[in-house]
């Protein structure tokens, strides 16, 4: 047999951690990598047109596989474009290997040509970054950097100059078991029984539930039932936990809906269960608050807390649930889903009334139509921004859709590289990129990406020609919208001119039919669909404080619209009320 270089040693060792495939842009000290993996029939080569995109891509495959992706970009600027998928990979807790390839190990420090240090560069976006500066650092480094990524739920970095790819691997080497998967963590008894008294004593507990409650839906739904407990959800628990759920009280959060935010601050024990919402200002102050979650850096430093848990949900609900009583009062949580559905049923008018008359058309009505139209198990990844709003207010979960976006970092242009990590999975599961013009055309060149594979992935762009989330935050401040108007061309056109299906949609009796057509094609397909920048009004509950809580990071004021089909949801539940 051959001897390897390094460069095939460490193609080899991913593809036993399970990585399928590299997405990256190919050049000078990357190209053996890239020849090493096009002689490897485990690991396919995905050549994007912008590092940032390989690095969103591998993201949002980690996060629907559960399993190990990989990015890779040349020396200094190519790896750098890698830098803002990263951090989003990161603050998801998606497990990606970042390939960093480096200028010759022999002027590393000199101010040689594109010579950056990725070592510094990527510190923060990690749980482990190191250069492998010799041969002999092989393989136990690369197979540190994967158990540091899989382990801890998140990114590591490995930089390597191109000069040193080539060399012969080390001899005798030690290639030793790969950790794949991450192992439950169960809480302490002491925990356990503190939980249980908490629960116990208290009148009115509510469950507030995030990205942490993923497999646990079955969990946390017996305990709600025990304790009569209404259950809300951050953005990023939206997907595991609101359907098929008849304790639900909507989405806390200046995106939110419903009644969460009443039933956090009126009940006198809230449970964080795997949730780090980030804006306190919707946090109560003054009740009993529990947090659970498998990351301890986690607890308590959104809220103060009166005892924190360290574990996964379903494991901490599987202990606690049995020993606690099971209560039988159900004012608080009768009086909760009624708050609910009648808020929803109130403002559900706003995007049914005259939509088939309102040109632009309605925001919210183009995600109700699509969510009506999407399949059954479809994939929609989200843009930043005013996508957020329509994804959080009318996509409906079911336990086999999934929503993916930026929801922890908060970056624009993620919706498309991600529809494109997510539609190499699997091509013939429907993806749906929800991008605004805004992202869409800051990496609109990997819509040729899409062509290039013939990815079947259907690009709904809700093009209101302006940074919408931008005005809004400038509103908020009194300050005029400067600098947030797109003077856009005909997308649809320029989707049709680079090969793929593409339709501008301008009215509102056009729309249906638009999607079906779309969703039927079976290549890449991009619907222009031009919508009113001005479909917005404040919520119902908003202060000074929870705006300057918000900070910029998302919207000031949102819609106060409809919410799709959980008003249905929210009434089936008012059923299940008993009747004196």
């Amino acid at each position: 047999m051959a001897k390897q270089n390094v460069s095939e040693q460490f193609v080899d060792i991913l593809a036993r951690a399970g990585v399928k495939r590299m997405y990256g842009v190919v050049g000078d000290s990357l190209n053996p990598v890239v020849d090493a993996i096009r002689r490897n029939s485990a690991i396919e080569w995905i050549q994007v047109r912008h590092e940032e995109t390989a690095a969103f891509a591998a993201g949002a495959e980690a996060q629907i596989t559960g399993s190990l992706a990989s990015c890779a970009g040349s020396c200094g600027p190519g790896n750098l474009h890698l830098i803002n998928g990263l951090y989003d990979a990161h603050r998801s807790m998606a497990p990606v290997l970042a390939l960093a390839s480096h200028i010759p190990s022999g002027e590393i420090g000199l101010g040689y040509f594109q010579e950056t240090h990725p070592e510094l560069l990527f510190q923060e976006c990690s749980h482990y970054n190191e250069m492998i500066s010799n041969p002999q650092q092989m393989p136990r480094l690369l197979q540190t950097a994967i158990q540091h990524a899989i382990g801890r739920g998140g990114v590591s970095v490995v930089s390597m100059p191109g000069d040193i790819a080539s060399q012969p691997a080390p001899e005798k080497s030690v290639e030793h078991a790969l950790v794949t998967s991450r192992p439950t963590v169960r809480p302490g008894d002491e925990e356990i029984e503190k939980l249980c008294r908490m629960v116990d004593e208290a009148k009115r507990v509510t469950l507030f539930c995030g990205s942490g409650t993923a497999g646990a839906h079955a969990e946390v739904m017996e305990f709600a039932e025990r304790v009569k407990a209404p259950v809300g959800h951050a953005l990023r628990g939206k997907e595991w936990i609101q359907y098929d759920n008849p304790y639900d009280v909507g989405m806390s959060g200046l995106l939110g809906y419903g009644a969460a935010y009443e039933a956090t601050n009126e009940c006198d024990l809230l449970i964080l269960l795997g949730t780090d919402f980030p804006y306190n200002a919707f946090l109560p102050s003054d009740v009993k608050i529990v947090q659970v979650d498998v990351r301890p850096e986690h607890l308590g430093r959104r809220s103060k807390l009166d005892l924190a848990v360290w574990g996964d949900v379903r494991e901490t609900l599987r202990c606690l649930t049995p020993r606690v009583r099971t209560k039988t009062d159900r004012k608080f949580l009768d009086r909760m889903l009624k708050k609910h559905a009648d808020a929803l049923e109130g403002v559900i008018k706003a995007y049914t009334r005259k939509v088939e008359k309102h040109i632009p058309i309605h925001p919210e009505y183009v995600a109700s139509v699509l969510d009506d139209l999407a399949d059954d198990d479809a994939v929609f990844t989200v843009d930043t921004g005013m996508c957020n709003v329509w994804a959080a207010r009318y996509l409906s979960p079911n336990g086999r859709r999934r929503v993916i976006g930026s929801f922890s970092h908060g970056s624009m242009a993620n919706a498309l590289p991600q529809a494109i990590g997510a539609q190499f999975i699997d091509r013939n599961r429907q993806v749906v990129s929800m991008s605004g013009d805004g992202g869409f055309t800051m990496l609109m060149g990997d819509f040729l990406t899409l062509v290039q594979y013939d990815l079947p992935v259907k690009v709904v762009l809700f093009n209101n020609s302006s940074l919408g989330m931008v005005e809004l935050e400038m509103l908020v401040a009194g300050l005029p919208s400067f600098g947030t108007t797109n003077k856009n061309p005909d997308f649809a056109a320029i989707a049709r001119a680079a090969g793929a299906y593409g339709v501008r949609v301008e009215k509102p009796k056009q729309l249906e039919g638009a999607l079906k057509d779309a969703f039927k094609h079976k290549g890449p397909a991009l619907v222009d669909v031009v919508t009113d920048p001005n479909a917005l009004s404040i919520p119902p509950k908003i202060s000074a404080e929870m705006v300057t809580g918000f900070a910029l990071s998302a919207s000031k004021i949102v819609l106060d619209g409809g919410v799709g089909r959980m008003v249905q949801m929210a009434r089936s539940n008012l059923r299940n009320v008993p009747r004196p």
